[in-house]
């Protein structure tokens, strides 16, 4: 499956509820020497209406992943588990709308915003001049930057996914620039410790952090991500200490399926 680039391999079925997920993400995730996917997904049907979902990270670890969450609600569409446009996709983070608004686009709902966090104190590279921290599911660090296409961010992101002020856990990170209105952002992903072509996270990360910023960004907030893919985020936010009504849409599709 790929989100936009930001791509998963996806098991379905019961019968592999027993295995262990965080060894195999390890080993399925490999690019050099198996499937190679930037995360794992394992899918379940529970009811009519729902999929129970959990996602791993290549390094193994587990997480909410808002485009791992897409691409299962358009895989269970156009393979027949779920007959409805409008369904719901159980992760971590709760029981989440989705909704099939085209071929191979998915709107999903995504877990609600505590608190943006605007110029978050901390000792960061010469590089980033402010910094803002939010949780969409994951932590996310936003960084404006004036031209991103010049920075190594798989050096520059390591850094600072790492850095004191984010914990022993640490962050993803997201640097990103605004032109005519659009959000383009790069993503460096935690527990894919690279840059990644996508990160639903990371848009709506982006998209929220950006629109507490600047009062001329507003939901929907188009944002395009490393490989000129779109997507659009909307929100509620009547404060920085309360986001709600989060949804996140962007493409989803299925690129082979196979036995290994």
């Amino acid at each position: 499956m790929s989100g936009a680039g930001n791509d998963f391999a996806l098991l379905f079925g019961k019968k592999y509820a027993k295995l262990n997920f965080k060894k195999l993400a390890v080993k399925l995730c490999s690019r050099k020497t198996s499937i190679g996917a930037d995360g794992l997904l394992y899918a379940v049907k529970t009811s009519k209406d729902i999929i129970r979902m959990r996602y791993f990270n290549s390094d193994g670890s587990e997480a909410f992943c808002g485009n791992g969450a897409r691409c299962c609600a358009w895989w269970a569409r156009v393979n027949g588990i779920i007959n409805e446009k409008k369904f719901k996709i159980e992760t971590v983070k709760g029981v989440l709308k989705a909704e099939i608004i085209a071929k191979e686009k998915v709107k999903i709902e995504m877990p609600d915003v505590d608190r943006v966090n605007l110029n978050y104190c901390g000792t960061y590279p010469s590089v980033v001049k402010k910094l803002h921290f939010l949780n969409t599911g994951v932590p996310h660090a936003i960084i404006p930057v004036k031209n991103f296409k010049t920075l190594n961010i798989n050096s520059l992101g390591s850094r600072i996914r790492h850095n004191k002020a984010f914990g022993k856990e640490g962050t993803n990170v997201n640097f990103i620039c605004l032109k005519s209105g659009r959000i383009f952002i790069r993503t460096y992903e935690r527990g894919v410790e690279a840059e990644t072509l996508a990160c639903g996270t990371g848009v709506t990360a982006g998209a929220i952090a950006m629109s507490a910023l600047r009062r001329d960004i507003k939901p929907p907030v188009i944002c395009i991500t490393k490989n000129g893919e779109k997507f659009k985020v909307w929100f509620d936010c009547k404060n920085q200490e309360r986001i709600s009504n989060i949804y996140l849409q962007g493409p989803a599709k299925q690129i082979f399926k196979g036995e290994i």
